[in-house]
């Protein structure tokens, strides 16, 4: 069984608070994990940004619908009870409670309203599987994965001597190189054809570091790997990065797992991925900053 959706969650939330107690939003979410029987790596799932587990939004956003509806209250931070609505529907001995059910309450249907243009999902298909937050992190993560491509097609289409100049800029981003201009100047000048530069590896210069720049469309292979190894000993570097646009062969990255210098395979997607985390090659479009309700500052007139 997979995760549930929040909707599904609504019932055994709304069960749980049936015997009139208060109970606390971790304890609900272990108790409706349970009632799905979902496993320890399910109840671990997070959503894409790492910042909450899938079922603890989707319980949190159930309780927070249904309170929309007047079927649950929160009295203080964190916990959850039923109110005098709730114990009314629970009396009917519903199948399920979902967003059509809740519709059957004019709180719920002016929530719906005020929401249409903002964080509700805009059709009742999308709103039956995610949440807000995981209907917004989906759609960036769309977003990002074509940029990438985009950029990627856009990178492979840049001279030789363009796409040298790129991978200066990102190492630079990303804290190697020491300066632009350290850089810049390592890059084209090392006289080894197996070696597109030497930058630093910090600012101190304490130790240097081999790169090696493929604009290809064909799969890099170990011996292509290996030469660039090889040619590393000549500047009796320890450490080298070897980026293409296209991809590694398997052969190519379990050869560097088992030889004694560390060298890092950047294929095409992680360098887009790359470039767009540091700025390089991309522009911020627009900024949407998402706020939450600071509990904190409500609790001080508590005390």
């Amino acid at each position: 069984m997979g995760l549930p959706d929040y909707q599904s969650c609504m019932l055994p939330i709304l069960k749980i608070l049936g015997d009139g107690q208060d109970h606390h939003v971790r304890e609900l979410t272990e108790r409706v994990a349970d009632e799905f029987g979902l496993t320890d790596s399910q109840r671990q799932e997070r959503l894409p940004s790492g910042q909450q587990t899938i079922i603890a939004n989707r319980v949190g956003w159930s309780k927070s619908y249904m309170k929309q509806a007047g079927l649950v209250a929160s009295p203080k931070r964190g916990i959850v009870r039923i109110t005098s609505e709730g114990q009314a529907a629970l009396r009917e001995s519903p199948k399920s409670v979902d967003v059509e059910f809740l519709r059957r309450f004019p709180s719920f249907v002016e929530f719906e309203q005020r929401s249409a243009t903002a964080v509700t999902p805009t059709s009742d298909a999308a709103m039956q599987t995610a949440t807000p937050e995981e209907s917004l992190e989906t759609s960036y993560l769309a977003l990002r994965k074509q940029l990438a491509e985009d950029l990627l097609e856009r990178v492979r289409q840049c001279s030789s001597q363009f796409f040298e100049q790129l991978v200066v800029d990102l190492l630079v981003a990303m804290g190697y190189g020491g300066s632009l201009t350290d850089a810049g100047l390592a890059i084209g000048r090392s006289g080894d054809g197996g070696i597109d530069g030497i930058i630093k590896e910090d600012k101190l210069g304490l130790d240097v570091v081999c790169i090696q720049a493929k604009r290809w469309e064909r799969t890099v292979g170990r011996p292509e790997v290996q030469a660039f190894a090889g040619s590393m000993e000549g500047f009796r570097a320890r450490k080298g990065v070897m980026l293409t646009t296209a991809s590694f062969s398997r052969d190519a990255e379990d050869y560097v797992t088992r030889i004694e210098r560390k060298i890092v395979l950047i294929g095409g997607r992680q360098l887009a991925q790359l470039m767009i985390d540091h700025d390089i090659g991309v522009a911020t479009a627009r900024n949407y900053v998402i706020k939450r309700l600071d509990s904190d500052y409500f609790d001080a007139e508590e005390s």
